[in-house]
């Protein structure tokens, strides 16, 4: 019995799969499920966070040492995560509430969307990042 190859989508080769790029407006989708998926893993540290720096002046303090102790540059990059997290969450929500209103479902404006919620999420995490790690 000889092999045949098909037409049919989903029957794509490795070799073929590895060489597919992937639309700036799929990779939103995807890094919107990663951005929610952590979120959702970190929400028992923005709650201690939360409880730790408003319970008392010693739960602040040590609250305030852990980013600035040994340890904070590790706390600093989980709360950069965080902030990114949060960031493209809502940017890729909020792109996807005007898309559900105005209906805009072109290729086109699916795309500038999409850039532009890279972009935003982006800028915006740079921005808190700096000033998290004291730039500013």
């Amino acid at each position: 019995m000889t092999e045949t190859t098909s037409n049919r989508p989903g029957t794509m080769h490795l070799a073929d799969a590895l060489q597919y790029r992937l639309p700036v407006a799929g990779l939103v989708s995807i890094l919107h499920r990663a951005s929610g998926l952590i979120l959702f893993l970190l929400l028992p540290f923005v709650v201690w966070m939360f409880d730790t720096s408003i319970t008392d002046e010693v739960s602040f303090e040590r609250f305030s040492a852990l980013f600035s102790g040994p340890g904070g540059v590790v706390a600093k990059l989980v709360a950069l995560a965080l902030i990114w997290g949060f960031l493209h969450h809502l940017a890729a929500g909020l792109r996807h509430l005007w898309m559900d209103a105005t209906h805009s479902v072109s290729k086109e404006q699916g795309r500038t969307s999409a850039i532009a919620t890279l972009v935003v999420s982006l800028v915006l995490t740079v921005l808190l990042g700096a000033k998290l790690f004291g730039a500013f």
